[in-house]
């Protein structure tokens, strides 16, 4: 039990196999040693064993909103999704955004624990302190809009339209590896295949209702002064500041045009590092150019609305609407939002750049409930496959309609390409016969952000504990926008030190619950005084850093135990070794590639690990005394995680 400011003291457990719902405080040394949302959502999922199968009714399904999560605090308004990916194999974490973790805590829960499997389809309905389950037999085989659109219907009770439902679509309930959890439509738990975890036990979705109860700071003064401090720095800053700040102006989407001039925007899966490269090695081909699908251009030409999440100034989405004719056919799409991963995934990646078409991708992706960084990447490796002979039916590159309809399919598994696709792009190029054309790291696709180009974002990737990842440790902040200081990001030197730091620093957010873009304008100073005031502790700057260092090594160290070491922190070989096809030509990163050894050898040094695997010395440093340790000791030889 814990009586920390910020917590309701209520977590539910599901057992979906025989319907029972059971109500546990929260264990008050692990309240202060990993905060809650991600911290404490991986330490639930461990303390349910690395062994479990991710698609199995033994793996945990914990939905968590942490201290901050539902408060005046801003960009609080986040909820993780902590369970074994099914895509990775490692734990994940993945987080939405809007309302539905405020009201989440305002209904009286820090947490729902979904274990087992429904023996037939049910959704969950949250209110009041009380979890309620409901048949959803109706909804099977819906998309996630119409599915939302029929809950929000049917629960409309005492608070009206005042809850948030949280949904999946065909492709979770197919088990699509990168399927995902969408919430009021459009924000999205992406990554990690929560989504096939959330299908495999027949839930279908989760619905709360709750008036609007924030909770009171524990110490008003600290709160009071933090909050205010918060918010001068985002009203400042460069890229947060309302309707001034780049992210505010153009969402997240701001970054197209930036990467694609510093030569590192992945172009026809990775094989160039601009879409202006790409045209100059291959003149005589139809090119692309990045800036028909920026943020800049979806702002003068299709944005129609700019929504906001929970306690949130900045409101980085931007809702468009679009006129596609498709098949024949002329379509409405208004869709939020028009993301920047998302954009180059099923844009340049892809070879596409028809601006309203990617629209109608991305809507198709949220409707059908799937990744859209797995599903683009995934996509653009068939484009390289059925190039290169590995297809006899696949996919050209920049070939806008079928890839709208090989959403669809994939989400249902349709056929013998879809049915591959949906394993993800790992799988699929190892089936093909060459793994190579994968830019994945531990089976899950990177980011827009090429490794040759930024070294901070390389060994990013390689040691993300959810596989390749951009938001672990952010170093594009350092390496594009200078925050807190402007870095070289050619230069691998010190590229594992920033990226460990980023990657503690994020461990906080994760868990405070509130968004990681408060970082381009926050850091630890505003979040000790705001976690501080709201919960009543006294931690220090040093002790919060040393938390986020925790859960950061607890994943990592429940990732040993799958049997995860140094040899799966690796990148594709196109970054490492290069091709004929895969060495920058022009630009910026004109022939660079990743110097992996060198920056895994300072990232280990920095982190205290043995060849990638937490050594017992590290783990009783940081007071993780769960399990049987890794058996590595500093100084001795690495031994595999499954020893």
């Amino acid at each position: 039990m814990t009586d920390l400011g910020g917590f309701q003291d209520h977590v539910a457990r599901i057992d979906l196999s025989d319907e029972a719902v059971d109500y546990e405080g929260i264990d008050d040394e692990d309240a202060e040693k990993y905060i809650g949302a991600r911290g404490l959502g991986v330490k639930y999922v461990f303390d349910q064993g690395p062994d479990v199968d991710p698609l199995g009714p033994d793996n945990l399904l914990a939905f968590m909103n942490g201290p901050l999560t539902g408060t005046q605090t801003v960009m609080s308004g986040r909820i993780a999704v902590c369970t074994k990916s099914p895509l990775t194999n490692t734990v994940t974490d993945s987080h939405h955004g809007g309302w539905s973790g405020a009201r989440l805590k305002w209904a009286g829960f820090d947490g729902l624990l979904f274990e087992g499997e429904a023996e037939d389809p049910v959704y969950a309905v949250v209110e009041d302190g009380e979890v309620e389950l409901r048949d959803a037999s109706h909804v099977w085989g819906w998309g996630v809009h119409d599915t939302i659109d029929e809950l929000e219907d049917e629960c409309e009770g005492s608070y009206g339209k005042n809850l948030s439902a949280m949904a999946i679509g065909p492709g979770g309930e197919n088990q699509v590896r990168y399927a995902c959890i969408m919430n009021e439509d459009d924000r999205a738990s992406g990554r990690g295949g929560t989504g096939a975890v959330m299908g495999s036990k027949n839930l279908k979705a989760v619905v709360v209702k709750s008036s609007t109860k924030m909770p009171k700071p524990a110490d008003q003064e600290t709160f009071r002064e933090g909050h205010q401090q918060a918010m001068q720095v985002i009203q400042e800053s460069d890229v947060t500041a309302p309707n001034e700040g780049g992210l505010s102006m153009y969402g997240t989407n701001v970054l197209m045009n930036l990467t694609e001039e510093m030569d590192g925007l992945p172009t026809r899966n990775a094989q160039h590092t601009s879409t202006s490269s790409e045209a100059e090695a291959d003149a005589s081909e139809p090119n692309i150019d990045a800036e028909n699908v920026s943020g800049e251009n979806v702002r003068e030409n299709i944005l129609v609305d700019e929504p906001t999440c929970h306690s949130c100034p900045v409101a980085c989405k931007k809702e468009v609407e679009v006129q596609v004719h498709h098949k024949g056919e002329d379509h409405n799409v208004r869709m939020e939002s028009y993301e920047y991963e998302s954009a180059w995934a099923l844009g340049p990646n892809s070879m596409n750049d028809d601006r309203d078409k990617v629209a109608m991708m991305i809507d198709r992706c949220n409707d059908m409930g799937v990744d859209t960084i797995d599903m683009g990447n995934t996509m653009a490796m068939a484009m390289e496959a059925s190039e290169e002979g590995y297809l006899d039916e696949g996919l050209d590159w920049g070939d806008a309609d079928t890839m709208i309809e090989m959403i669809e399919r994939v989400a249902n598994r349709e056929d013998d390409l879809a049915d591959l696709l949906a394993e993800g792009s790992m799988r699929a190029s190892e089936e093909l016969g060459d793994g190579d054309m994968s830019l994945d790291v531990k089976g899950q696709s990177m980011a827009a952000y090429d490794p040759r180009a930024m070294k901070g974002m390389a060994i990013g990737y390689a040691t993300s504990n959810r596989g390749a990842c951009h938001l672990r440790g952010y170093t594009p902040s350092a390496e594009i926008l200078g925050i807190p200081n402007k870095v070289d990001p050619s230069e691998p030197e010190g590229k594992g030190e920033l990226c460990a730091t980023f990657q503690d620093l994020h461990a906080i957010s994760d868990s405070f619950d509130i968004c990681k873009f408060n970082a381009f304008a926050e850091g630890i100073e505003e979040y000790v005084m705001q976690y501080n005031g709201m919960t009543g502790l006294d931690v220090s700057e040093e002790e919060l850093m040393e938390a986020g260092e925790r859960i950061y090594n607890l994943e990592r160290y429940y990732n040993n135990l799958v049997g995860f070491d140094g040899s799966d922190d690796d990148l594709p070989a196109r970054f490492v070794e290069g091709n004929e096809k895969a060495i920058p030509g022009e630009g910026g990163s004109e022939g660079q590639l990743v110097e992996l050894d060198q920056l895994k050898d300072e990232y280990y040094e920095v982190r205290g690990w043995e060849d990638g695997v937490v050594p017992d010395e590290k783990l009783d440093e940081l007071g993780i005394d769960v399990g049987p340790g890794t058996g590595v000791s500093s100084g001795g030889a690495a031994a595999s995680g499954d020893d």
